[in-house]
């Protein structure tokens, strides 16, 4: 289920791309690419009983990527339409070589030099039976989360509401260089968001499950407890005074540090001079604890695809070994001028030019669980989440505003909020100093808990 077609056949969907790549060579474009992006998502989102919203909406677009050759490389134009008819793709087709005459050359833009993708790997990326699930079934989801907060505890006393979501997908991609290939996709989520109260004070908070199948969810019920206590946890929070002391990340809050590595790791930032990790490749960055992989053919991974938006077959990366930095993230463009090779990681949309992006991107666990972490900690914070967007990725530096549970005698104590944790990724990454066992998938990058030995908490 949810195996992409054998890539160089005509399955639905890649006719009109071929078609649409035809018409453009008759009228000049040296080579192009064309990528038709189906979906189907649906939404339910309950308070207490009653139904806050249902949402559903369905699209096509289709997308061109078109060269002309000129002097001094070739020029280039992307754009995309929702109207499939024959007259409409023609004259996207007309607009898009003109457009591409009209732009300037650059020597390194261009499809992949071969190498597309073979094969068509079965990932467990759908269940065609979740297609028959109905709206009624969602929002009975949400409401038994809500129910199983409200009654968890006590001190629940309202809710932000519980959610319950799928997306279903078909991606179909062409190039003039004979590549096709098509593949379907699904992702399912659902989360309960409960509201807790106690002596005039109120604190909230989230707990999630997603998947590529419906049946990868954790029960609704499981949700809703654990976003409840959670949420009472943080009941009676107050701040602790600056320090530095050691700071544990919960699963939840460990994969935002890997998600700013990330941004640093994306060839376009290296050669663009983005990245404090430009001149450090093969250097420790990190803890000899610490091994990042990008694996674009997990198995039912929700990042995972059979080949990436330039039509090359996505792969395992490792990309720090034992803290030593091994690999960027590249798709075409930033290969090529970095003098390199793709890794599969071309991200893009129907309307929009390649990217790099990560597939399934995560930290290696290892074999210690979060309680085991803290009771090893003494004194110290437990971050369980963090606020706004203080990373600099030219530098390093990072300040996020964060909340969690103070660290005393290996215990968690009191809860802690209005507090902000410092320092720069290469020191912190370099002092993580235990990863725990948990590794928790929220999406396409994962990180089980971490310690860094020591960071600034600013507080009062």
């Amino acid at each position: 289920m949810g195996a992409a077609s054998t890539p160089g056949t005509a399955e639905p969907g890649t006719e009109l791309l071929i078609d649409a790549l035809a018409r453009a060579t008759e009228r000049g474009a040296h080579a192009g690419d064309a990528l038709l992006a189906s979906s189907r998502s649906v939404e339910t989102r309950v308070r207490g009983d009653e139904i806050d919203f249902v949402k559903q909406s369905g699209e096509r677009t289709l997308g061109l990527r078109l060269f002309v050759r000129s002097e001094g490389g070739l020029s280039s134009a992307i754009t995309s339409t929702s109207d499939l008819s024959e007259g409409a793709v023609d004259r996207l087709v007309t607009d898009t070589v003109a457009l591409a005459r009209a732009t300037a050359p650059d020597p390194a833009a261009g499809l992949p030099d071969g190498g597309f993708a073979a094969d068509a790997p079965e990932l467990d990326l759908i269940d065609p039976d979740d297609l028959g699930v109905g709206v009624e079934e969602r929002i009975a989801w949400g409401r038994e989360a809500e129910r199983a907060a409200r009654s968890a505890d006590p001190r629940i006393t309202n809710s932000e509401g519980s959610d319950a979501s799928s997306h279903f997908g078909q991606t179909a991609y062409a190039n003039t260089a004979g590549f096709t290939g098509s593949y379907q996709s699904a992702s399912h989520a659902l989360y309960a968001s409960p509201v807790a109260g106690e002596h005039g004070s109120m604190q909230t908070d989230v707990w999630a499950t997603t998947g590529r199948r419906l049946g990868d969810l954790e029960p609704p019920a499981e949700v809703g407890r654990r976003a409840a206590e959670r949420a009472v946890a943080m009941l009676g929070a107050k701040r602790v005074p600056t320090c530095e002391v050691p700071v544990v990340f919960d699963a939840t809050t460990a994969r935002s540090l890997l998600a700013n590595l990330a941004a640093c790791l994306s060839g376009y930032a290296v050669y663009r001079g983005g990245s404090f990790l430009k001149d450090r490749m093969g250097e420790a960055i990190a803890s000899s604890a610490v091994t990042i992989v990008d694996d674009g053919r997990l198995q039912g991974g929700l990042g995972s695809r059979p080949f990436d938006g330039e039509g090359l077959p996505t792969r395992r990366t490792v990309v720090v070994e034992k803290g030593r930095l091994r690999s960027w993230l590249l798709d075409g463009y930033s290969a090529r001028k970095l003098g390199l090779a793709s890794t599969g990681n071309a991200s893009r949309g129907a309307g929009s030019a390649p990217s790099v992006g990560p597939t399934n991107l995560w930290i290696e666990p290892g074999t210690a669980s979060e309680a085991e972490i803290v009771a090893d900690t003494g004194r110290g914070l437990l971050v369980t989440g963090l606020f706004g967007h203080g990373f600099n990725p030219v530098t390093g530096d990072f300040s996020r505003g964060a909340r969690g549970r103070w660290i005393e005698n290996g215990e968690p104590t009191h809860a802690v909020e209005e507090i902000t944790v410092a320092g720069n990724l290469l020191d912190i990454l370099q002092h993580i100093d235990a990863i725990g066992s948990e590794l928790l998938w929220l999406g396409r990058i994962s990180a089980p808990p971490l310690r860094v030995a020591r960071m600034t908490v600013a507080g009062a």
